[in-house]
C-alpha cells in the first residue's frame, strides 16, 4: 500500500492500543521502549532462522506517525500473508468525515413519532464490501426509501465507528442519491 495524503489521514485514524492488542494477541512480544515511550519495539519469532521487528508509535502526532504505522501493515501483511488493505479494516475503529458510496441494502420500519429509522448500506470500506448501519430522518430517509427500492447508487458522509466489528455512520450527514 502506497501512502496518499488520503491513505495518511486513515493510517492516523489506527489506535496504537487497538495495535498492541492485535500484536499480543497473534504472539508478538514487547521487547522494548525507545524515546521517552514515544514507541515500543515488538518481536516475533516464526522460526529457529526468521524473526520479524516491528517499531509501535506510542504517540499519535509523531510527525511520521502515518509511516510507521504503514510500515506495520507491511510486516504484518508479510508474516500474516494477508492483504494489508484487509489487516486495516481490522484496526479502523473511528474514522472521522468519512465518505461512502453504495447501495442501500434493507430500511427498518420507520419510527411511530416521526419519519426517521436504521438503514443498512453496502459499500466499499477499504478495498472490501462492508455493511454499515446508520440512521436516517426526514428528507434523507425519504431518499434513502427510493434508493433501495429503485437501486440507485447513494453517497453519504459521516463518522465511521467499528463496534464489535460491525461497521456504523454516525453523523450521517450530505445523503444523496447518484
Amino acid at each position: 500500500m502506497k501512502v496518499t495524503t488520503k491513505d495518511s489521514q486513515i493510517l492516523k485514524s489506527v489506535s496504537p492500543d487497538v495495535l498492541q492488542a492485535h500484536l499480543q494477541a497473534t504472539g508478538w512480544h514487547e521487547t522494548g521502549r525507545i524515546y521517552n515511550d514515544a514507541g515500543a519495539i515488538w518481536r516475533l519469532k516464526k522460526d529457529a532462522a526468521t524473526e520479524y521487528e516491528i517499531l509501535l508509535p506510542l504517540q499519535h502526532d509523531l510527525g511520521d506517525y502515518a509511516e510507521r504505522i504503514n510500515d506495520i501493515l507491511k510486516t504484518l501483511s508479510v508474516v500474516e500473508n494477508r492483504d494489508s488493505f484487509d489487516i486495516l479494516s481490522e484496526f479502523i475503529t473511528n474514522y472521522p468525515n468519512f465518505t461512502v458510496q453504495g447501495v442501500v441494502m434493507q430500511i427498518a420500519t420507520p419510527r411511530s413519532d416521526k419519519l426517521s429509522g436504521e438503514v443498512t448500506l453496502l459499500c466499499s470500506v477499504f478495498d472490501k464490501l462492508q455493511e454499515i448501519k446508520t440512521n436516517l430522518a426526514d428528507h434523507d430517509y425519504i431518499l434513502a426509501i427510493k434508493a433501495y427500492q429503485e437501486r440507485l447508487p447513494i453517497r453519504c458522509t459521516g463518522d465511521l465507528v467499528k463496534e464489535d466489528n460491525h461497521f456504523i455512520l454516525k453523523n450521517t450527514r450530505v445523503f444523496a442519491n447518484q
